[in-house]
């Protein structure tokens, strides 16, 4: 078994408990801080979870990489939306960490 073979395997697994880390990180963070947390700053971490929410609804077997085919229009757009979300995230992120004092 060679290493691509191995990421595939074990790879959306260790992304998955990244991303649950980081979750579980946040909210120990503002569970135990006694500085009152806004919304704006829950923003970035709901939009991260609702960009993975929308990747990961979608199967590999489904996806149809053929230019010159129409293939399924509803997924492509369902991806591009989840791509939008995830560069709108970054972009407010990039945006919120410039304007604050």
């Amino acid at each position: 078994m060679d290493s691509a073979e191995l990421w595939a395997i074990f790879g959306p697994g260790v992304a998955g408990a990244v991303f649950g880390a980081g979750w579980w990180f946040w909210v120990d963070a503002v569970v135990c801080s006694s500085v009152k947390v806004s919304f704006v700053h829950y923003l970035p971490g709901i939009f991260a979870s609702l960009a993975a929410l929308m990747f990961n609804s979608v199967r590999r077997e489904d996806i149809d990489y053929s230019p010159y085919e129409e293939g399924e229009w509803r997924l492509k757009l369902w991806l591009f939306l989840a791509y939008v979300c995830v560069f709108v995230l970054i972009s407010g992120l990039i945006y919120w960490t410039s304007h604050s004092e």
